[in-house]
C-alpha cells in the first residue's frame, strides 16, 4: 500500500502530461531522420538510392567504403555515446539529488581523461596514424590497447566518484558544495593531464590532444560494440529501478521508508554510470555538458517521472550529439569541428543559467 501511494504521489507531482508518447515517437523519428541525412551528407554526397544500393550489396567499392567504414560507424558512435552520456547525466542528478550534476561538471570526464592520457603516454596504449593537427583532414587515433585505456579511465573516474560520495556522506555537503568539489577535481585532473603531456614525446602529445578534443569519428565497429555493452546494461538497470529513482526524489528518508536501499542503489548506480562515462571518454574523448543538457531538456518535456525521463534523456542525448557532429561537418565542409567543442558551446550557457537560477532561490 505504501508503494502504491508513493507512485500515485510522484505521478501527481511530476505529471508526464498528455502526448508524452507522441513526443517520444517524434524524438525517435527525428533521430532516425537526422541519421539518414548524416549518412547522405559529406564531401562524398550519396543519394537515398545510392545508400539503398550499398545496403543491398549493389553499390560501388567507393560507396561501400564511405558508408560502412566512415559514415555508419560515425553515426552509430554518436548515437551510442550520446545515449550513454544522456542517461549518465540523468542518473547522477537523481542519485546525488543535484540538478547541476553531470559527467563533466562533477569532474568524471576530466578524471577519465587523465587516466586515458596516462595509458597513452606511460603504457603506450595509443598511437596516431596521421596528423591530428589538420582539422580539414583529421587523423585517426588507433587504440592499440583499448582495454588498458578503458581500465585506466575507469579507475581514475571511479576514484573521483568515490571521493565525491565520501565527502557528500561524511561532511553532509550541500548540492552546491558537491558541484564545487567536482570543479576542483576537474581542475586537478586537467593539471595532471597537462603534466603527463609535459613528459611525453611529440607524437604522444599529439595523440593525447587529439583524443581530448572529443570526436566520434575515430571509433571502429569493434569499439562501438564495446561501448554498447555497458550502455545497454545501464539502460536496463536504471529502467528496472525507475520507481526507486522516483522515490529518491522525495528525499533519502522517504525513499528508505518505502523500502529503497539508498546507499546500495547509489553505490551500484555510480559504478555503472562511471563505467559508461569512462568507456565513452576513453573511445571518444571529453564531450562536455551533454550529460547536463539532455536530462534538463527532457524534464521540460516530460516532468520528473523516470518512466519517461529515462527514454527521453537517452534519445535526447543521442540526438544532440549526432546533431552536433553533423553541424561540425557542415561548418567546415571537409573534415569537421571537434564535437566536444560544439557540445560545450551548447551546454555552457545552460550551466550558467541553472547556476543563476539556483542562486536566486
Amino acid at each position: 500500500m505504501a508503494r502504491l501511494n508513493a507512485d500515485t504521489a510522484i505521478d501527481l507531482r511530476t505529471g508526464p502530461g498528455i502526448g508524452a508518447g507522441a513526443m517520444l515517437f517524434i524524438l525517435a523519428a527525428a533521430l532516425v531522420g537526422l541519421a539518414f541525412y548524416a549518412t547522405s551528407y559529406g564531401a562524398y554526397d550519396m543519394s537515398l538510392a545510392q545508400i539503398s544500393s550499398v545496403l543491398l550489396g549493389r553499390g560501388s567499392a567507393a560507396q561501400e567504403a564511405v558508408l560502412w567504414q566512415v559514415r555508419l560507424p560515425r553515426i552509430a558512435a554518436a548515437i551510442v555515446t550520446g545515449w550513454g552520456l544522456g542517461l549518465s547525466g540523468l542518473a547522477l542528478q537523481t542519485l546525488l539529488r543535484n540538478p547541476l550534476a553531470s559527467p563533466f561538471t562533477l569532474g568524471f570526464s576530466q578524471s577519465a581523461a587523465l587516466g586515458a592520457a596516462l595509458a597513452i603516454v606511460c603504457l603506450d596504449a595509443g598511437s596516431l596514424r596521421a596528423s591530428a593537427l589538420h582539422t580539414a583532414a583529421p587523423g585517426q587515433l588507433m587504440l592499440s590497447g583499448p582495454y588498458v585505456i578503458t581500465a585506466a579511465a575507469f579507475a581514475t573516474a571511479m576514484g573521483s566518484s568515490l571521493l565525491i560520495l565520501a565527502l557528500a556522506q561524511i561532511k553532509k555537503m550541500s548540492p552546491g558544495s558537491v558541484v564545487l568539489v567536482g570543479v576542483a577535481l576537474s581542475s586537478l585532473c586537467y593539471s595532471g593531464t597537462v603534466l603527463v603531456q609535459y613528459f611525453a614525446t611529440e607524437t604522444e602529445i599529439a595523440a593525447v590532444l587529439f583524443w581530448t578534443f572529443g570526436d566520434v569519428a575515430r571509433s571502429s565497429w569493434y569499439e562501438i560494440g564495446l561501448l554498447l555493452i555497458p550502455v545497454l546494461g545501464a539502460t536496463a538497470y536504471f529502467t528496472a529501478r525507475r520507481w526507486s529513482l522516483n522515490a529518491l526524489l522525495a528525499g533519502e528518508d522517504t525513499a528508505g521508508s518505502l523500502g529503497v536501499n539508498v546507499e546500495r542503489m547509489r553505490l551500484v548506480g555510480m559504478v555503472i554510470t562511471t563505467l559508461v562515462i569512462a568507456m565513452a571518454t576513453a573511445f571518444h574523448g571529453v564531450i562536455g555538458f551533454l550529460g547536463l543538457l539532455a536530462p534538463h531538456i527532457s524534464r521540460i518535456i516530460t516532468g520528473g517521472n523516470h518512466s519517461l525521463l529515462i527514454p527521453f534523456s537517452c534519445l535526447t542525448g543521442a540526438l544532440l550529439l549526432l546533431a552536433a557532429d553533423t553541424v561540425g561537418r557542415m561548418v567546415l565542409g571537409s573534415g569537421s569541428l571537434p564535437v566536444g567543442v560544439i557540445t560545450s558551446f551548447m551546454g555552457a550557457p545552460l550551466f550558467l543559467y541553472l547556476l543563476m537560477k539556483k542562486q536566486e532561490r
